[in-house]
């Protein structure tokens, strides 16, 4: 995260020209800087608003934090995980926390919690029932079910021990990491499932950061790189020694294997790893990985299909940003933004960074599009964390939302530059490879300065809408809901594997619709080190059925659905079509 001389002079211009308009931090309100040609505003178009009612939910966390964050750990914690855990047809939410490393060595712990969703707008903390209060020093997380039960289990990351959370079928989870193999005990930051080799059963991807003890933490102001425009911050991650990551293989007995050296994705040189995802970026029927990596350039691992894998980063164009700079990568965004059926990358990254945004043009070749695009001047003063495409005008083109905040509250005493607390970026799709600025049009939640982490999407009210949820590393998360384009049309699935893994992790979908052919994929992790819901929703515009749905499974059965209706949930079941949905879902253990 440690800011960086940019190698092109225009950066340098543009990043001592938005310094100055960064004197003072942004009221509610007031539109974000519209600094270059670049940053072209919406106009013309209905801007979806985004309203916070975490006061109507019900949902009381607060993230615990050292407000002084001079131990680099105590920067970066705060993913959340959407799940239904109950199969009940409503999205959960799961936020994470981590206590202060003062309170760590005081043998303290920070409770997250886990709230289910009522199905009115309202949440139920049900934390303790579920034995998920206070799993370890947590980062972050992923979704999968690793035992294909039909029960969707939780991945939590660490500093010191992740923990792999069963869920028991009956409103319980229970720790089997150790029995599992998947522990890993350094820090861990990203994490996703993906069935690599097709086996149906989800193996596990971990990033990991720093070695970072905490009885002897490096010294807050204490050498070179712990320094920040001339004031004392803390320390790394440059300069510290890099974890390295892991690969476990599901076996298919509940336990794993770590394959990571043998499979060519451990890491050997210790660069910072952050969020990861899984996707399948060639259509080659396979899924790949991509590392974001702060500091140091991404990891983009091709799957060559026999247990190998190959990183590609430099020669795919995704490693470093089109100047040839690495970035402070932290989270991470796939979709398919051009309708193309290949899935693009958007990447957030530090301030004075603008975060890059990589067009697939297929065979393996990414370009940074990201100033052509609309989006690098916008984001360009941020410290950037959460991302993600989603569609949140139902039109049928996805948007990228970004949320920021600065990694030192020691910023605040500088005379100009960038404040602590950061609003957030909306871009709506143009349809034409370009996004327009609407964070100054889209509302009060999204304006609102703050120390944003992670965030997640899903329809959490199950109106069709896209809606959000984000993390404030010093205080409760923002529960945005999304009050839509009014005559917009949409649909949701819900997939549920066979020969498949049970959620379907890495099925890719084509739907036509209204003139109109979409492609979405179903991931675990993402965003940053976070979860999002594993249902995929299309906007469809103003069309009112679908024409067809194509599913090529993990399996590799291609399944072709038509004549659906708009405007509702599917339940889909591999080699079945579309079933009710009580046929995917597993029956409740007493």
């Amino acid at each position: 995260m440690q800011q960086r001389q940019h190698k092109g002079i225009l950066h340098q211009i543009l990043a001592m020209g938005i310094s100055l308009l960064m004197t003072q931090p942004f009221a509610s309100g007031q539109a974000t800087p519209n600094a270059g040609a670049d940053a072209e505003q919406c106009s013309g178009r209905v801007i979806p608003q985004l309203i916070d009612v975490t006061a109507k939910t019900g949902i009381h966390f607060k993230h615990t934090s050292d407000p002084e964050k001079k131990i680099i750990i105590e920067s970066m914690t705060g993913g959340i995980l959407l799940l239904d855990y109950d199969r009940d047809g409503w999205v959960d939410v799961y936020f994470t926390n981590a206590p202060s490393v003062a309170m760590a060595n005081a043998g303290k712990t920070a409770r997250g919690a886990l709230y289910h969703n009522n199905h009115d707008g309202t949440f139920t903390d049900v934390t303790e029932k579920a034995g998920v209060a206070t799993p370890c020093f947590a980062m972050g997380g992923s979704v999968g079910d690793y035992n294909n039960d039909g029960w969707p289990d939780m991945y939590i990351t660490c500093h010191g021990g992740n923990v792999l959370y069963r869920n028991n079928g009956d409103g319980t989870f229970t720790d089997v990491a150790k029995q599992a193999g998947v522990t890993d005990g350094r820090w861990s930051m990203g994490s996703a499932f993906g069935d690599y080799d097709g086996d149906g059963f989800l193996d596990l991807m971990v990033s990991n950061y720093v070695d970072l003890n905490f009885k002897d933490p490096p010294k807050f102001g204490g050498g070179p790189t712990c320094k920040y425009r001339g004031i004392d911050v803390q320390c790394g991650p440059r300069g510290l020694k890099g974890a390295g990551d892991s690969l476990f293989h599901n076996n298919g007995d509940g336990t794993f294997t770590d394959v990571s050296k043998q499979a060519g994705v451990d890491d050997p040189a210790g660069y910072y790893g952050l969020t990861v995802v899984w996707s399948d970026f060639n259509n080659t029927g396979r899924p790949s990985i991509f590392v974001a990596n702060d500091s140091t350039p991404n990891f983009l691992y091709r799957n060559e299909g026999n247990g190998k894998f190959t990183e590609i980063g430099l020669q795919s164009g995704t490693a470093v940003n089109a100047d040839g700079s690495e970035q402070a990568n932290m989270g991470v965004a796939i979709g398919d933004y051009l309708h193309t059926g290949l899935p693009a990358i958007y990447s957030t990254s530090y301030a004075d960074e603008y975060k890059v945004l990589y067009r697939n043009n297929g065979d393996w070749d990414f370009k940074d599009v990201t100033h052509e695009a609309g989006v690098a001047v916008p984001s360009l003063p941020w410290v950037g964390w959460g991302t993600g495409f989603v569609d949140l005008d139902n039109d049928g083109w996805i948007d990228i939302v970004a949320v920021n905040g600065h990694v030192y509250p020691q910023v605040d005493s500088l005379a100009t530059g960038a404040k602590y607390l950061e609003p957030k970026n909306v871009f709506l799709n143009q349809k034409d490879g370009k996004f327009c600025d609407a964070s100054g049009q889209s509302g009060a939640a999204i304006l609102r300065p703050q120390a944003a982490r992670s965030v997640v999407f899903g329809d959490l009210f199950n109106d069709g809408q896209m809606d959000a949820i984000y993390s404030d590393i010093d205080g409760p998360p923002v529960v945005v809901r999304n009050q839509g384009v009014p005559g917009m049309h949409w649909v949701s699935f819900e997939l549920a594997g066979t020969k498949s893994n049970r959620l379907a992790i890495g099925a890719k979908l084509k739907l036509v619709a209204g003139g109109m052919t979409q492609t979405d994929e179903i991931h675990s992790g993402g965003s940053y080190i976070s979860q999002n819901d594993l249902r995929v929703h299309f906007g469809l515009g103003q069309a009112t059925k679908i024409d067809s749905v194509e599913i090529r499974w993990p399996s590799g059965k291609v399944e072709l659905i038509k004549d659906l209706a708009a405007d509702k949930f599917y339940a889909v079941l591999e080699g079945s079509g579309v079933v009710d949905r009580t046929k995917i879902v597993p029956r409740p253990k007493p």
